[in-house]
Protein backbone atom coordinates (compact mmCIF):
# COMPACT_ATOMS: atom_id res chain seq x y z
CA UNK A 1 0.00 0.00 0.00
CA UNK A 2 1.34 3.52 -0.98
CA UNK A 3 1.56 5.98 1.98
CA UNK A 4 -0.14 9.16 1.69
CA UNK A 5 3.25 10.88 2.36
CA UNK A 6 3.93 15.33 1.43
CA UNK A 7 6.33 14.52 -1.17
CA UNK A 8 3.51 11.52 -2.95
CA UNK A 9 0.34 14.40 -2.78
CA UNK A 10 2.89 17.08 -4.63
CA UNK A 11 4.02 14.48 -7.52
CA UNK A 12 0.16 13.22 -7.46
CA UNK A 13 -0.69 17.09 -7.80
CA UNK A 14 2.17 17.58 -10.33
CA UNK A 15 0.56 15.04 -12.46
CA UNK A 16 -2.63 15.85 -12.28
CA UNK A 17 -1.75 19.62 -12.94
CA UNK A 18 0.69 18.76 -16.17
CA UNK A 19 -2.58 16.02 -17.73
CA UNK A 20 -5.08 19.07 -17.47
CA UNK A 21 -2.00 21.14 -19.48
CA UNK A 22 -1.97 18.63 -21.90
CA UNK A 23 -5.83 18.76 -22.40
CA UNK A 24 -5.88 22.55 -22.31
CA UNK A 25 -2.85 22.37 -25.34
CA UNK A 26 -5.00 20.13 -26.74
CA UNK A 27 -7.57 22.50 -27.29
CA UNK A 28 -6.06 25.02 -28.02
CA UNK A 29 -4.47 23.48 -30.73
CA UNK A 30 -7.90 23.16 -32.03
CA UNK A 31 -8.18 26.84 -31.91
CA UNK A 32 -6.29 27.07 -35.16
CA UNK A 33 -8.87 25.20 -37.14
CA UNK A 34 -11.56 27.31 -35.80
CA UNK A 35 -9.81 30.04 -36.76
CA UNK A 36 -9.24 29.05 -39.95
CA UNK A 37 -13.03 28.21 -40.45
CA UNK A 38 -14.55 31.59 -39.23
CA UNK A 39 -14.54 33.48 -42.28
CA UNK A 40 -14.69 37.46 -39.88
CA UNK A 41 -11.31 39.22 -39.74
CA UNK A 42 -8.68 38.59 -37.02
CA UNK A 43 -10.30 41.42 -34.93
CA UNK A 44 -13.51 41.34 -35.19
CA UNK A 45 -13.09 37.36 -34.74
CA UNK A 46 -11.17 38.02 -31.60
CA UNK A 47 -13.61 40.70 -30.46
CA UNK A 48 -16.21 37.69 -30.36
CA UNK A 49 -14.68 35.03 -28.58
CA UNK A 50 -14.05 37.08 -25.42
CA UNK A 51 -17.04 38.73 -25.14
CA UNK A 52 -18.64 35.04 -25.06
CA UNK A 53 -15.58 34.08 -23.05
CA UNK A 54 -16.40 37.14 -20.45
CA UNK A 55 -19.94 36.74 -20.53
CA UNK A 56 -19.54 32.54 -19.61
CA UNK A 57 -17.52 33.12 -16.60
CA UNK A 58 -19.66 35.87 -15.07
CA UNK A 59 -22.55 33.70 -15.57
CA UNK A 60 -20.43 30.78 -13.75
CA UNK A 61 -19.57 33.17 -10.72
CA UNK A 62 -23.41 33.94 -10.59
CA UNK A 63 -24.62 30.52 -10.61
CA UNK A 64 -21.84 29.29 -8.35
CA UNK A 65 -21.78 32.32 -5.82
CA UNK A 66 -18.38 32.69 -6.35
CA UNK A 67 -16.32 36.17 -5.27
CA UNK A 68 -14.68 37.92 -7.60
CA UNK A 69 -13.50 40.92 -6.38
CA UNK A 70 -10.37 41.87 -6.36
CA UNK A 71 -8.33 44.66 -5.11
CA UNK A 72 -7.20 48.22 -7.07
CA UNK A 73 -3.97 47.14 -7.72
CA UNK A 74 -5.13 43.49 -9.33
CA UNK A 75 -7.55 45.48 -11.04
CA UNK A 76 -5.32 47.46 -13.15
CA UNK A 77 -2.89 44.57 -13.66
CA UNK A 78 -4.85 42.43 -15.03
CA UNK A 79 -6.98 44.75 -17.38
CA UNK A 80 -3.82 45.75 -18.76
CA UNK A 81 -2.47 42.14 -19.15
CA UNK A 82 -5.96 41.92 -21.19
CA UNK A 83 -4.09 44.08 -23.63
CA UNK A 84 -1.48 41.35 -24.17
CA UNK A 85 -3.77 38.49 -24.36
CA UNK A 86 -6.09 40.15 -26.77
CA UNK A 87 -2.99 41.38 -28.73
CA UNK A 88 -1.44 37.80 -28.50
CA UNK A 89 -4.86 35.99 -30.41
CA UNK A 90 -5.39 39.01 -32.74
CA UNK A 91 -1.83 38.77 -33.98
CA UNK A 92 -2.66 34.48 -33.77
CA UNK A 93 -5.67 34.46 -36.43
CA UNK A 94 -3.94 37.39 -38.71
CA UNK A 95 -1.12 34.80 -39.28
CA UNK A 96 -3.10 32.03 -39.59
CA UNK A 97 -5.29 34.15 -42.60
CA UNK A 98 -1.65 35.43 -43.68
CA UNK A 99 -0.16 31.50 -43.97
CA UNK A 100 -1.43 28.58 -42.91
CA UNK A 101 -2.23 26.75 -39.52
CA UNK A 102 0.33 24.91 -39.51
CA UNK A 103 3.44 27.47 -40.51
CA UNK A 104 1.31 29.55 -37.44
CA UNK A 105 1.51 26.52 -34.38
CA UNK A 106 5.17 25.88 -35.30
CA UNK A 107 6.29 29.37 -35.23
CA UNK A 108 4.34 29.84 -32.04
CA UNK A 109 6.91 27.43 -30.74
CA UNK A 110 9.14 30.32 -30.69
CA UNK A 111 7.39 31.07 -27.20
CA UNK A 112 9.88 28.75 -25.29
CA UNK A 113 12.89 30.71 -26.73
CA UNK A 114 11.37 34.19 -25.87
CA UNK A 115 10.19 32.91 -21.74
CA UNK A 116 13.50 31.45 -21.41
CA UNK A 117 15.59 34.56 -21.65
CA UNK A 118 12.58 36.92 -20.15
CA UNK A 119 11.73 34.67 -17.41
CA UNK A 120 14.82 34.28 -15.78
CA UNK A 121 15.13 38.58 -16.21
CA UNK A 122 11.94 38.91 -14.64
CA UNK A 123 12.62 36.81 -11.33
CA UNK A 124 15.88 37.81 -10.98
CA UNK A 125 17.53 34.23 -11.67
CA UNK A 126 20.33 32.79 -13.53
CA UNK A 127 19.60 31.90 -17.67
CA UNK A 128 19.72 28.47 -17.84
CA UNK A 129 22.38 27.55 -20.55
CA UNK A 130 19.52 24.25 -21.10
CA UNK A 131 16.86 26.43 -22.24
CA UNK A 132 18.74 28.87 -24.08
CA UNK A 133 20.37 25.85 -25.74
CA UNK A 134 16.85 24.85 -25.95
CA UNK A 135 15.46 28.20 -27.22
CA UNK A 136 18.33 28.80 -30.01
CA UNK A 137 17.58 24.83 -31.60
CA UNK A 138 13.71 26.32 -32.03
CA UNK A 139 15.14 29.54 -33.48
CA UNK A 140 16.91 26.69 -35.88
CA UNK A 141 13.55 25.34 -36.67
CA UNK A 142 11.77 28.50 -37.23
CA UNK A 143 15.15 30.02 -39.42
CA UNK A 144 14.31 27.00 -41.60
CA UNK A 145 10.65 27.27 -42.19
CA UNK A 146 11.95 31.21 -42.85
CA UNK A 147 14.21 30.36 -45.89
CA UNK A 148 12.19 27.70 -47.43
CA UNK A 149 8.66 29.21 -47.12
CA UNK A 150 8.90 32.62 -47.95
CA UNK A 151 5.67 33.29 -49.11
CA UNK A 152 4.47 33.18 -45.81
CA UNK A 153 7.09 35.57 -44.34
CA UNK A 154 4.33 38.17 -43.35
CA UNK A 155 2.06 35.00 -41.55
CA UNK A 156 5.68 33.87 -39.96
CA UNK A 157 6.22 37.35 -38.32
CA UNK A 158 3.18 37.81 -37.14
CA UNK A 159 3.22 34.80 -35.89
CA UNK A 160 6.92 35.52 -33.85
CA UNK A 161 4.76 38.30 -32.74
CA UNK A 162 2.08 36.71 -31.31
CA UNK A 163 4.57 33.79 -29.51
CA UNK A 164 6.63 37.36 -28.02
CA UNK A 165 3.21 38.38 -26.11
CA UNK A 166 2.00 34.93 -24.97
CA UNK A 167 5.56 34.93 -23.51
CA UNK A 168 4.95 38.14 -21.49
CA UNK A 169 1.12 37.32 -20.45
CA UNK A 170 2.04 33.22 -19.54
CA UNK A 171 5.15 35.32 -17.36
CA UNK A 172 2.67 37.63 -15.82
CA UNK A 173 0.15 34.86 -15.09
CA UNK A 174 2.58 32.73 -13.23
CA UNK A 175 2.80 35.38 -10.65
CA UNK A 176 -0.80 36.40 -10.58
CA UNK A 177 -1.68 32.75 -9.92
CA UNK A 178 0.05 32.54 -6.70
CA UNK A 179 -2.50 35.18 -5.41
CA UNK A 180 -5.72 35.29 -7.20
CA UNK A 181 -7.90 32.27 -8.33
CA UNK A 182 -7.60 30.49 -12.35
CA UNK A 183 -11.38 31.74 -13.10
CA UNK A 184 -10.37 35.34 -11.79
CA UNK A 185 -7.32 36.35 -13.23
CA UNK A 186 -9.31 34.95 -16.59
CA UNK A 187 -12.37 37.32 -15.92
CA UNK A 188 -10.15 40.51 -15.48
CA UNK A 189 -7.82 39.81 -18.13
CA UNK A 190 -9.87 38.24 -21.02
CA UNK A 191 -12.45 41.78 -19.77
CA UNK A 192 -9.52 43.56 -20.49
CA UNK A 193 -8.95 42.50 -23.98
CA UNK A 194 -12.62 43.01 -24.43
CA UNK A 195 -12.17 46.91 -23.29
CA UNK A 196 -9.19 47.14 -25.46
CA UNK A 197 -10.07 46.26 -28.64
CA UNK A 198 -13.36 47.30 -28.55
CA UNK A 199 -11.82 50.61 -27.87
CA UNK A 200 -10.09 49.99 -31.28
CA UNK A 201 -12.66 48.95 -33.37
CA UNK A 202 -14.83 52.03 -31.83
CA UNK A 203 -12.46 54.88 -33.09
CA UNK A 204 -11.64 53.33 -36.18
CA UNK A 205 -15.23 52.72 -37.19
CA UNK A 206 -14.63 48.53 -37.23
CA UNK A 207 -18.26 47.98 -34.91
CA UNK A 208 -19.60 48.94 -38.90
CA UNK A 209 -18.06 46.44 -40.53
CA UNK A 210 -17.63 42.70 -40.79
CA UNK A 211 -19.80 42.23 -37.92
CA UNK A 212 -22.66 40.33 -38.91
CA UNK A 213 -22.25 36.36 -38.55
CA UNK A 214 -23.42 33.85 -40.47
CA UNK A 215 -25.11 30.67 -38.59
CA UNK A 216 -21.80 28.50 -39.41
CA UNK A 217 -19.67 31.78 -37.95
CA UNK A 218 -21.77 31.79 -35.05
CA UNK A 219 -22.00 28.44 -34.16
CA UNK A 220 -17.90 28.27 -34.46
CA UNK A 221 -17.46 31.58 -32.09
CA UNK A 222 -19.86 29.67 -29.55
CA UNK A 223 -17.03 26.87 -29.54
CA UNK A 224 -14.19 28.99 -29.74
CA UNK A 225 -15.58 31.59 -26.76
CA UNK A 226 -16.76 28.71 -24.17
CA UNK A 227 -14.81 25.47 -24.38
CA UNK A 228 -11.88 26.96 -26.47
CA UNK A 229 -11.79 30.48 -24.54
CA UNK A 230 -13.32 30.31 -21.07
CA UNK A 231 -12.58 26.83 -20.25
CA UNK A 232 -9.68 26.36 -21.33
CA UNK A 233 -7.89 29.78 -20.29
CA UNK A 234 -8.98 29.18 -16.73
CA UNK A 235 -7.57 25.02 -16.66
CA UNK A 236 -3.95 27.12 -18.46
CA UNK A 237 -3.73 29.43 -15.27
CA UNK A 238 -4.67 27.18 -12.64
CA UNK A 239 -1.61 25.26 -13.38
CA UNK A 240 0.75 27.61 -13.16
CA UNK A 241 0.54 27.08 -9.40
CA UNK A 242 2.47 24.37 -9.51
CA UNK A 243 4.09 24.53 -13.30
CA UNK A 244 6.90 27.17 -13.83
CA UNK A 245 6.24 29.60 -16.89
CA UNK A 246 9.05 28.06 -18.78
CA UNK A 247 7.72 24.48 -18.64
CA UNK A 248 4.07 25.92 -19.53
CA UNK A 249 5.79 27.58 -22.31
CA UNK A 250 7.47 24.16 -22.66
CA UNK A 251 4.63 22.21 -22.55
CA UNK A 252 2.48 24.85 -24.54
CA UNK A 253 4.50 23.57 -27.85
CA UNK A 254 2.69 21.07 -28.31
CA UNK A 255 0.37 23.08 -29.74
CA UNK A 256 1.54 22.75 -33.23
CA UNK A 257 1.45 18.93 -33.15
CA UNK A 258 -1.95 18.71 -32.28
CA UNK A 259 -2.88 21.59 -34.47
CA UNK A 260 -0.80 20.32 -37.64
CA UNK A 261 -2.34 16.61 -37.07
CA UNK A 262 -5.86 18.36 -36.86
CA UNK A 263 -5.20 20.66 -39.94
CA UNK A 264 -3.88 17.71 -42.77
CA UNK A 265 -7.33 16.03 -41.36
CA UNK A 266 -9.62 19.37 -41.94
CA UNK A 267 -7.54 20.85 -44.74
CA UNK A 268 -5.02 18.89 -46.17
CA UNK A 269 -2.26 21.10 -45.25
CA UNK A 270 0.15 18.44 -45.37
CA UNK A 271 0.43 18.47 -49.01
CA UNK A 272 0.62 22.47 -48.85
CA UNK A 273 4.31 22.25 -47.15
CA UNK A 274 8.10 21.90 -48.27
CA UNK A 275 10.60 19.78 -47.03
CA UNK A 276 11.97 22.92 -45.49
CA UNK A 277 9.21 23.05 -43.70
CA UNK A 278 9.20 19.76 -41.63
CA UNK A 279 12.87 19.85 -41.43
CA UNK A 280 12.22 23.12 -39.08
CA UNK A 281 8.96 21.54 -38.08
CA UNK A 282 11.05 18.17 -36.19
CA UNK A 283 14.15 20.43 -34.86
CA UNK A 284 11.43 22.32 -32.97
CA UNK A 285 9.40 18.98 -31.96
CA UNK A 286 12.46 17.38 -31.28
CA UNK A 287 13.52 19.78 -28.87
CA UNK A 288 10.26 19.95 -27.26
CA UNK A 289 10.30 16.64 -26.41
CA UNK A 290 13.87 15.86 -25.60
CA UNK A 291 14.81 18.92 -23.17
CA UNK A 292 12.64 17.17 -20.41
CA UNK A 293 15.10 14.06 -20.56
CA UNK A 294 17.97 16.19 -20.73
CA UNK A 295 16.54 18.14 -17.73
CA UNK A 296 16.23 15.09 -15.61
CA UNK A 297 19.84 13.79 -16.71
CA UNK A 298 21.37 16.81 -15.85
CA UNK A 299 19.60 16.78 -12.49
CA UNK A 300 20.62 13.46 -11.52
CA UNK A 301 24.18 14.29 -12.46
CA UNK A 302 24.18 16.54 -9.84
CA UNK A 303 22.29 14.59 -7.17
CA UNK A 304 25.49 12.09 -7.52
CA UNK A 305 27.99 14.98 -7.01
Amino acid sequence: MIKNTPETASKTALNRNLLILHFTVFIWGFTGILGALISVPAIQLVWYRVVIAVVSLFLYFKFSRTDFKVSKRSFLALIFTGALVGGHWILFFAAIKLSTVSVTLVCLSSITLFTAVIEPLVSKKAISKLEILAGLLITTGIILIFKFEFKYTKGIITALISALLASLFSIINSKQAQKLHAPVIAFYELGGAVLWISMYLFFTGGFNKYMQLSVPDAGYLLLLGTVCTALAYVAGVSVMRELSAFKVALITNLEPVYGIIMAALFFGDMKKMTPGFWAGAIIILSTIFLFPVAQKQIAKRRIKR
